[in-house]
Parts: structure tokens; sequence; C-alpha cells
């Protein structure tokens, strides 16, 4: 998914326009060092979406104030637009947050722009170490991959304690928190793919197949079908049959289905999985409200694991 499509477009409008502007018990948060001043102001970090954004405040707690530019869960990243806000955001961070890989491209646009060369940039691709396949394309969606967010958050830790050095040992122990707040997800995609025994299922676009993988499902759908989808293009004839396909001769499971960016197509699949009787999960790329990442991630396993018991 690429986000920078009409974001980056925004961005380039604005340089014209001159605008410079549960879980498991875990370790309990640590106060800073004795003796240590804590900042006058909390460290000040923009992140791409509400997703990072989450992460940052459970890393940084009170010691962080976070902007997180994409927060809507009823807004479709890739129609996102870019504004002279989120311009003087990056302008006044210390610390921002991107997903990397073309998901977001806008905030590097932006970031060039803010005159804020001193930011400390943490790109979620990157950190991953994740590459695109021989003969394929890279998998951005990150944050559905547990072991990367893990990374991440140790990632963020690291920045806030460069920005203000007398919080490391919160910092350190809030990371290691949430590290341990994973590791229940983990083990409940093991226990999908004990019980699912590899079973098959198909997507709309690519944003779950971090989680499908590590739950040991199979992925059936045609290439070229979430392709289409997830780069905004019209799926062609004969991929969309071959999709169909799947839910009328019962050769999938479940649908995951991105309901952020539904369209006509998608639609028709949900519609055919719905009328062949199979179960259709839906997932976000934002977190929906009242959620916070480690809820938000609980409540797809137990759908996902819901839907294949059907």
């Amino acid at each position: 998914m690429h986000l920078m499509r009409s974001a980056a477009l925004c961005a380039l409008a604005l340089l014209m326009a001159g605008c410079g502007a549960s879980s498991s018990p875990s370790p309990q948060p640590v106060s800073p060092a004795a003796g240590a001043s804590p900042p006058s102001t909390p460290v000040t970090v923009v992140a791409s979406t509400n997703v990072y954004g989450d992460i940052v405040k459970q890393v940084g707690g009170d010691k962080v104030a976070v902007t997180s530019i994409i927060s809507d869960p009823a807004q479709d990243p890739h129609s996102y637009e870019a504004n002279t806000q989120n311009q003087l955001a990056l302008s006044k961070a210390k610390v921002v947050v991107e997903n990397g890989g073309g998901y977001d491209d806008f905030i590097d646009t932006m970031l060039a722009s803010s005159g804020n060369p001193s930011a400390q940039v943490i790109n979620a691709v990157t950190v991953s170490g994740k590459t695109a396949p021989a003969g394929g394309e890279l998998n951005e969606h990150i944050w559905y991959d547990f072991p990367s967010v893990a990374k991440i958050a140790d990632q963020i830790s690291a920045a806030l304690t460069k920005a203000d050095p007398a919080s490391a040992a919160t910092f350190t122990a809030n990371a290691d928190a949430f590290k341990q707040k994973l590791q229940p997800l983990v083990e409940h995609e093991a226990k999908i793919a004990t019980e699912a025994d590899g079973a098959a299922v198909a997507i709309t676009e690519p944003v779950p197949l971090y989680i499908l993988e590590a739950a040991g499902l199979k992925n059936l759908t045609p290439e070229e079908f979430s392709e289409a989808i997830e780069e905004g293009d019209d799926v062609s004839p004969q991929a969309l049959r071959e999709t169909l396909a799947l839910f009328s001769g019962k050769k999938v499971k479940a649908l995951v289905y991105n309901e952020q960016t539904s369209g006509p197509q998608t639609e028709q699949l949900k519609k055919a999985a719905d009328d062949n009787g199979i179960p259709v999960v839906a997932v976000t790329e934002t977190l929906p409200e009242g959620k916070d990442y480690i809820g938000w991630m609980s409540a797809n396993l137990d759908a996902l694991q819901a839907a294949l018991a059907k």
C-alpha cells in the first residue's frame, strides 16, 4: 500500500506554497535515576500512523508528546492528504517514526522541507530487516509482524533515551514490558498453526500476511488480484474470476478482508464469501477506536481463530 500517492502531491504543494513549518505480568516502569532531572517538556514525537504512535506511548509513557498523522480509523490511508499541521508537527519533532518501504514516503518529503534536520527518524522496515523476496515485492505492513514490532520498540527506546538521557531506565523498562506483552500474541499464532493445520485462506490485499504466515496458513489469492487492489488498480476479469472461484469452490476457510480500503471488487469477494458460508475476518491498517496495539492484535487473532474453527 502506498500512502505516498496523494500525500506526496500534497507535500509538493506545501513546498510550492512556501510552508515552512489480556497479557502476562510485565515489569513495571521505573523512575529516572536518583538525582536526574527530567526535561521540562516531554519528548516530541511524530508517527505516521496511530499504530506507531501507540507503541511510542507505551514505551515513552508520560515523558512523550505524540502526534499521529493518520489516526482516523475510518480514513483510507491510500487517499490521505498531508497538510500544514503535519508539516508544523514534523518541524518540531525530536523523534519521527515512519513505516517506510514506500508506505508513507510523504513523511520523508515533508521532513526534508521542515527545517528540522536533527530529528531522529525510525524507519520500521529498515529496523525489521525485511527485504523483498527474489522476484517479488516487499510486504511493507511490518506492524503485523510481532518480531519486527519488538525490534521497533527497542529502537524507539533508544531514540527516546538519546533525546532524554535522564529517563533511560524508564524507556528501557517500558520497552521490555511491551515486548513481554507481545509474547502471548506469538504463542497465539502458534496455537492457530497447530489447530488450523495449514488451512487455506484468501485475502483482499497483503496487509495481514505476516500474521497469516506465522499462523501457518496458505494464501491462495492470485497475486495479480491482491497486487491490483493494493496499488489501487482495476483487477483483470480473469484474476477476478479465479479469486471468486476460491469461494464458490469452497477452496478456502476464510476471507481476511481489509475493511479500511474496500471497493467494488473487494465487495464482490466479501459477497461471494458470505454467499458460500465462508467466514470473513475484517482487519484494518490503523488502530480501531478504543484499542491499543496489543488489544487490537489480540482481537485480530481471536477473530481469525474463530473463523477457522467454523
